[in-house]
């Protein structure tokens, strides 16, 4: 086990000071961290728990390399990708609470690209949707927008460029109808976001959010330093038993990188860990809204504490009671996401405790496996940062089960 033992040099807002019982136990979660790095679940992993008041843990387990054997730090920074929708999905409703716009209105209302936007259904002729999409239904994947997959976002770089595209495409399907896991929903809620605010979305996000929250490792174009800090990602070896750091800087020509970064310096973390598709966003500065952030385990878990606080931290409010119920709760109404899960303004809700957080908790995954999960009945916040390609289903069964199921046992209400 490497365990970081100074967590509190490099997270002083956890402030972590073990209640008496606790106290000889200076790493609850060991045991069972330990265990996912033996079996090669993960390379390594940063785990956070708090409370509103305090932080209660910050562990870090295994190694951010694998081929260096560099054991993993509490300060590791990790793509969070789309947990990037709930930090999203919270800005949107700082503006709902200032009265810029409501859920229910809809998207061309600020965005006029959406106007005369058609339903173009397999074997059904195109045809006037029932209503135009609403801003509730891209922030919770009903409004059937395009999918990023379609080939005319080809070549373009901003987010504006972005969105005008989803609104000049046809819909595939009514919206409201079905439940579909979509970037582009979520990227026209960041569009919402900088026409409202006036501010570039990346610019709102570090004004209104990561700075005032003191989120200093949270950042969509990380520096050479947090770069230096970034956890590889793993995935299996050829013998599907053990894990190995990915590598795609190895498939990345230096000319192709030279040629795509127009000279600009791109932290070679970042290559390694996801190639030349990285360089477009960082040297044209487009932040995405569904899944460009980068971050910390202690940004990560302030962010949450803000929320799990009713919206307020260090007396500063950032939502209001009524905008966080919306963000924290089903808005699908009757379209099923899945048997576990609703889903809210941009972040995941539990309609059935299946890893350890119980009903009603809400929070979000990353496309290489991190996490985060607010229970309010528990009074806990949850931050699970690994880097992982390649994890099936029942590995990530395992993983989160055991690990959420320990945070609770160990820190939730008795």
């Amino acid at each position: 086990m490497i365990r970081l033992t100074h967590s509190l040099v490099v997270a002083g807002w956890l402030a972590i000071a073990l209640a008496a019982s606790h106290a000889a136990d200076t790493a609850p979660l060991a045991a069972v961290l330990q265990s996912a790095v033996d079996k090669h679940l993960v390379g390594g992993a940063v785990v956070l728990v708090a409370n509103k008041e305090r932080g209660l843990d910050l562990e870090a387990a295994g190694y951010s390399s694998l081929s260096a054997q560099t054991p993993m730090k509490a300060d590791s920074l990790f793509w969070i990708a789309s947990m990037s929708k709930s930090f999203t999905g919270t800005a949107l409703m700082m503006l709902v609470d200032e009265g810029k716009l409501k859920l229910d209105d809809p998207v061309e209302k600020y965005l006029p690209e959406f106007k005369g936007q058609m339903v173009e259904e397999d074997s059904i002729e195109r045809h006037p949707p029932r209503h135009p999409i609403t801003v509730r239904e891209v922030m919770d994947h009903t409004s059937g927008v395009v999918t990023p997959q379609d080939p005319a976002f080809k070549g373009k770089t901003t987010l504006q460029e972005i969105v005008e595209v989803i609104g000049k495409s046809p819909l595939h399907r009514e919206p409201g109808t079905k439940y579909e896991y979509n970037n582009q929903g979520i990227n026209t809620g960041g569009r919402l976001i900088e026409v409202l605010s006036g501010v570039p979305y990346a610019d709102f996000m570090q004004q209104r959010l990561f700075t005032p929250l003191e989120l200093k490792d949270t950042t969509f174009f990380p520096t050479e330093e947090q770069g230096a800090r970034l956890a590889n990602t793993a995935k299996f070896m050829a013998d599907k038993t053990s894990l190995e750091d990915v590598g795609f800087r190895k498939q990345l020509p230096a000319a192709l990188s030279e040629k795509l970064s127009h000279g600009q310096k791109i932290p070679e973390a970042l290559l390694d860990n996801f190639g030349g598709g990285v360089i477009p966003d960082l040297v044209n500065h487009y932040a995405q809204p569904a899944g460009g952030l980068y971050s910390t385990a202690g940004d990560v878990g302030r962010f949450c504490q803000m929320l799990l606080n009713g919206g307020t931290w260090q007396g500063r409010r950032y939502l209001s009671a009524e905008a966080l119920k919306q963000l924290s709760t089903n808005q699908t109404g009757d379209v099923p996401v899945n048997p576990d899960e609703g889903y809210g303004v941009g972040w995941s809700v539990k309609i059935k405790n299946n890893e350890g957080s119980d009903v009603g908790s809400y929070g979000h995954r990353g496309a290489r496996r991190t996490a985060m999960w607010i229970d309010p009945k528990d009074d806990l916040v949850m931050v699970v940062m690994i880097q992982r390609m390649d994890m099936s289903g029942e590995q990530q069964k395992e993983f989160y089960g055991s690990v959420f199921r320990a945070m609770v046992e160990k820190f939730g209400r008795k």
